[in-house]
């Protein structure tokens, strides 16, 4: 049997501006960039229009497609971290070790993956399902009530848990895969060898790799936009000046102008600088002192909040869930002209759908980031790794923070203190309901520091990664300006999004953004599939199964 192909050409320019860059994936990801910021600032009516328009479009015909895109993300990662042949393979050569301590290489993960949406989410999902989720809708249980605690946790985990992480790690299982064991570059493109081979050098692999881009600017800036919104609200609250909020349309507060400017400067400048240090210094810092505070601040909830509340719903939750799974991974709900469906497939559009949408937008981000931190691991490790232990991580955030929230409420201490404030506020109203005034201050601070090393380690993680697909998966020191290009283009088009239409916008954006990359995640499963059944095969026939070099490079998948 013929050995894998371990080589693809991809054009570099060998001198100029874009020295070692991919031109025609760098220029073109920038060109569709700025065409959507000027268009957003330009035009915003018509923006928030055409944008509205295509989501409504896409929310309503490709529910079916997102649900079972996901649920096959799932399954794929089970099946091959549970079988030996596959998931005793090794991401590198079979001698290679990992390069990082299983500490800092969670650290990492969990921080580039979802650690700001911890801070705005682990409070605000599950107080929103304890008011309405589809057992709600379908009248099984009461809103804002102890029966619909468990129903809330339910698909607070479901959001959060393997179905997230499996996407993730289908994507950076892929790129992994094929950079370490075939000497490829660690480009999106890579993952696809096995079903289009060497016309990945070409235009076809171009695409490839600005859609990749593109969905990775908008999938971040969902996760700055409400790392954004929540950061401005801590800063009122320890203080800083009304000046920082305005009342939207929805009665909330949100950030101002003003407001959003700061906040992006403050970012965008510690991410850049942050980002020009590389992984090995600057992002691995951060990651290990936002680890520390982040266990610090959910130490306080363990001992301090509701604990017996939480410790319920996290061990009860966790048992729903998995009991659900398989149901509610398959579950879909169209608008079939009655109250309840129309409710129904709202409610499913807003959370779930919009969720695996956001998931797919930051999976050539995270799966990246995970692919370039995992070298030297096995599939299974790097599979189980990736899904388990996140997952049970939100799942104590969700129930410990989450949970004292709904506690609250349910004992009438909050007196609607957290249910009536935004959801970027539900953190710091939480905490205002469990401490006295200058406690209040002192753990909004942490808070607000916290959240800030989250945003910085997503941004430059994420200019980090665009700069590795931009340079045809060169993953070495890039030019200072193209760092700090990504870093502005990223602060620009959150900005624009967030003053045009606030989070909405951004939301809109990101579902369009998911849509032509979720075609290529499917590819990637499949080709994923092709490679490790082939891969099987050349062991059993004493074949080489990982990269070689000079006239022995052939092209078979």
């Amino acid at each position: 049997m013929r050995p894998p192909l371990s080589k693809l050409d991809i054009p570099v320019s060998e001198h100029g501006f874009y020295a070692g860059f991919s031109k025609d994936v760098a220029v073109g990801a920038k060109l569709l960039i700025m065409a959507l910021v000027v268009w957003a600032v330009a035009f915003p009516e018509n923006a928030a229009s055409a944008l509205g328009y295509l989501n409504t479009l896409i929310l309503g015909v490709f529910n079916y497609w997102y649900i079972y895109a996901v649920a096959f993300f799932l399954i794929l990662c089970l099946v091959l971290a549970l079988l030996p042949a596959s998931g005793r393979l090794r991401l590198g050569r079979d001698e290679e070790r990992p390069e990082f301590s299983n500490f800092s290489w969670f650290s990492m993960m969990f921080s580039a993956g979802i650690g700001i949406g911890m801070l705005t989410f682990a409070t605000a999902e599950p107080i929103y399902h304890f008011q309405n989720n589809p057992n709600v809708i379908l009248g099984e249980v009461a809103g804002n009530s102890a029966e619909a605690v468990r129903s809330a946790y339910v698909w607070s985990f479901t959001h959060w848990g393997l179905s997230a992480w499996g996407a993730y790690a289908i994507a950076g299982l892929a790129f992994a895969y094929f950079s370490y064991r075939r000497d490829l570059p660690l480009t999106v493109r890579t993952a696809l060898i096995p079903l289009f081979g060497k016309a990945l050098s070409g235009r076809l692999g171009h695409v490839v790799d600005i859609v990749a881009v593109v969905a990775i600017v908008l999938g971040i800036a969902q996760t700055l936009g409400y790392g954004v919104e929540q950061f401005v609200a801590g800063l009122a609250r320890i203080g800083l000046g009304d000046w920082l909020l305005v009342t939207g349309e929805d009665g909330n507060e949100r950030a101002s102008f003003a407001a959003i400017l700061l906040a992006l400067f403050i970012i965008v400048g510690a991410s850049t600088l942050s980002a020009l240090s590389g992984v090995g210094r600057g992002i691995k810092w951060l990651s290990n002192l936002n680890m520390g505070l982040s266990f610090f601040l959910l130490a306080f909830f363990l001992v301090f909040g509701s604990t017996l509340f939480a410790l319920e719903v996290f061990f009860v939750g966790i048992w729903d869930y998995l009991r659900a799974l398989p149901e509610i991974s398959f579950a879909v709900w169209s608008d079939d002209g009655t109250e309840q469906g129309a409710a129904l497939a709202g409610w499913q559009g807003g959370w779930t759908v919009f969720y695996w949408a956001w998931w797919i937008a930051v999976t050539p981000f995270v799966g990246l980031f995970l692919a370039r931190i995992s070298r030297g691991r096995t599939v299974r490790e790097f599979i189980l790794g990736a899904m388990i232990i996140p997952s049970i991580m939100c799942f104590i955030w969700f129930a410990f923070i989450g949970g004292t929230a709904i506690d609250l409420e349910l004992n009438g201490a909050a007196d609607n203190a957290i249910l009536g404030v935004g959801i970027s506020d539900q953190l710091y109203a939480t905490l205002s309901v469990l401490l006295s005034d200058g406690l209040t201050w002192v753990f909004s601070v942490i808070v607000v520091v916290l959240l800030l090393t989250y945003l910085v380690t997503s941004a430059d993680s994420a200019v980090l990664i665009i700069n590795t697909i931009n340079a045809a998966g060169d993953d070495g020191p890039k030019a200072r300006p193209h760092i700090i290009f990504w870093g502005i283009a990223l602060a620009l088009v959150v900005g624009a999004l967030l003053v045009v239409g606030g989070l909405k916008a951004i939301q809109t954006a990101m579902v369009i953004a998911a849509l032509p990359f979720s075609f290529a995640m499917m590819l990637m499963g499949v080709s994923l599939i092709k490679a490790i059944i082939n891969d099987s095969r050349r062991t059993a026939a004493a074949a080489a199964a990982t990269s070689i070099t000079g006239e022995e490079r052939l092209s078979d998948g």
